[in-house]
């Protein structure tokens, strides 16, 4: 009846507009009420002081990347520890391999010292 391709045109004009709904309803729905007491900048209740927009330094970004990788790392180990009874060799030889291969750029990062807390 229908082609692949139809389903795949289908997602391509559904995907944006469903995207872009919730935004343009949230604009023409939403309270709109500006003023100086909003559009300051909030600092967990505090007054800011001086500028707001400070540069840090790029090492804090590598220790967010350096998170985000272990943190889907574990992502990915939970089903593999869920599922430990019922999987054969091939599974626990790529489960095996992905440890090595995060442990490999957790190495690499020690030893070029982003870890070091300066």
């Amino acid at each position: 009846m229908y082609s692949d391709w139809f389903f795949i045109l289908l997602f391509v004009v559904i995907v944006p507009v469903l995207a872009v709904a919730p935004m343009m309803m949230n604009r023409m729905m939403g309270p709109h009420k500006p003023n100086p007491i909003k559009q300051q900048t909030y600092e967990c209740g505090i007054e800011t002081v001086g500028d707001s927009w400070v540069q840090f330094k790029v090492q804090y970004y590598i220790y967010a990347l350096v998170f985000v990788i272990f943190d889907i790392e574990a992502v990915f180990l939970f089903p593999v520890a869920a599922a430990y009874g019922v999987l054969n060799w091939f599974a626990i030889g790529a489960t095996l391999l992905f440890i090595l291969l995060l442990a490999d750029g957790l190495a690499y990062a020690w030893g070029r010292g982003v870890l070091k807390w300066i």
